[in-house]
């Protein structure tokens, strides 16, 4: 039997999720992996700067893009193939990575100054990389999304003339009120409402994604009919009334 058209539609928005979240993690992981190993590479001033800080960032880069391409592979698996084995995988780590966000986002509400500090020290390493890998791709790329997020720039900010152009681009004007990096992201509230409103819209997608497993999951056990059962000749001549004979 096929998928009724709700479960039809939940398969199709699972295959699409699943494909930009696969995606979204190999991208995480493969820059968390490319800074690890950038980061061990000697640089000209060959000092090492792998703070506590950093170490913990690109660890969570690499474990969550990881987590991510994992439970992709799984959803689109389960979903293509109408799997419920998979599908029922895909649910249990979806809950998991549902529950590290939520316990991760409360954390972050609760000790907002703790987590500025230690995105702050993540940051002033960052930097610290750049200038003695003398301009690393995979340090560039880190900046950039600190700049971009925090809307902020080096460590000294409008007259920041090292990695200027990892900046956010702004007009001659708005260029001057440009602050610096360390201390906007060490006094970043993050009860704010930017943060609370991308928080919860994460929060709703994968809740989505797992009310679509779910109901894909009901669906593809209410299409599977009853198993076949298969008759041998004298199991049916068995089961067939004797007609009496007629005298």
């Amino acid at each position: 039997m096929a998928l009724d058209g709700c479960s039809q539609l939940c398969k199709c928005i699972l295959i699409l999720v699943n494909i930009v979240l696969g995606l979204i993690g190999f991208a995480i992981m493969a820059l968390g992996l490319w800074v690890r190993f950038s980061a061990q590479t000697r640089g000209i001033f060959n000092v090492d700067l792998n703070t506590t800080s950093f170490a913990i960032v690109v660890t969570l880069l690499i474990v969550l893009g990881a987590l991510m391409m994992v439970i992709s592979a799984f959803g689109n698996f389960g979903a293509c193939n109408e799997s419920k084995g998979a599908l029922t995988v895909f649910v249990v780590l979806l809950s998991f990575l549902l529950t590290f966000t939520i316990a991760a986002g409360t954390l972050a509400i609760m000790k907002s100054e703790e987590v500025g500090k230690l995105l702050s020290d993540a940051y002033t390493t960052t930097y610290a990389q750049y200038v003695d890998k003398v301009g690393d791709p995979s340090m560039a790329i880190m900046l950039q999304f600190f700049h971009n997020m925090f809307d902020c720039c080096g460590i000294l900010g409008s007259i920041e003339p090292v990695v200027r152009e990892t900046c956010p681009k702004k007009g001659f004007l708005d260029s001057f009120s440009v602050p610096a990096c360390p201390a906007v992201i060490a006094s970043k509230d993050y009860r704010s409402p930017a943060f609370m409103g991308g928080f919860f819209g994460m929060l709703a997608l994968m809740l989505f994604a797992l009310v679509c497993s779910l109901v894909l999951r009901k669906g593809i056990s209410s299409s599977s009919g009853p198993p076949y059962i298969l008759m041998s000749s004298t199991t049916f001549q068995q089961e067939m009334p004797h007609a009496e004979p007629n005298y």
